[in-house]
């Protein structure tokens, strides 16, 4: 859905998307389990021309463990509240610096947005830094490999490497 300029100078655009998988590509570290329902308001302030979009989402993702490597699904749901502004004028070659308080902004080009775009970015943002199947996840045994969580192996602890045998000596 493109959110026009033109459109939101009238009155603020309501959206209601539901995203089957595979409507935005994303990368292959997950992928989209479920339809993303996302849900808002997007509105255009002539005097500062920036664009408004609120809104929330909740999709259902799938991953693999970061400790266990098996997979799962989890639901992320978030809001989101986004400044717009136009793409500011520049010379081409010349650099463009962002004043600190312009770090939260997003930028837009033309006579408006693509929701997609916002949609893909608010889903990248709620991604987990560490994907874990469960909160006590025990992950794979060093030694053996086995998914400590389905099995207890009888594995030392802690396995000694016989490289640092020397260093072990001084003391």
């Amino acid at each position: 859905m493109f959110l026009d300029i033109r459109l939101m100078e009238q009155k603020p655009i309501s959206f209601d998307e539901i995203l089957p998988p595979g409507a935005i590509r994303f990368d292959s570290e997950f992928s989209q389990a479920g339809p993303i329902l996302a849900a808002g308001t997007a509105a255009f302030q002539e005097a500062t021309e920036e664009i408004r979009v609120a809104g929330t989402l909740s999709v259902s993702l799938s991953f693999q463990c970061d400790r266990c490597t098996e997979p799962f699904t989890e639901q992320i749901q978030t809001g989101f509240d986004l400044i717009y502004q136009p793409v500011p004028t520049h010379t081409p070659g010349q650099e463009i610096s962002i004043k600190s308080s312009e770090s939260d902004l997003g930028f837009y080009e033309g006579q408006g947005l693509e929701l997609n775009e916002v949609i893909e970015e608010q889903v990248l943002l709620a991604v987990p830094l560490q994907r874990l199947c469960r909160a006590d996840c025990r992950g794979l045994c060093p030694v053996c490999g086995q998914n400590k969580n389905e099995f207890l192996c009888d594995c030392p602890a802690q396995r000694s490497d016989e490289r640092w045998a020397a260093l072990k000596a001084i003391h």
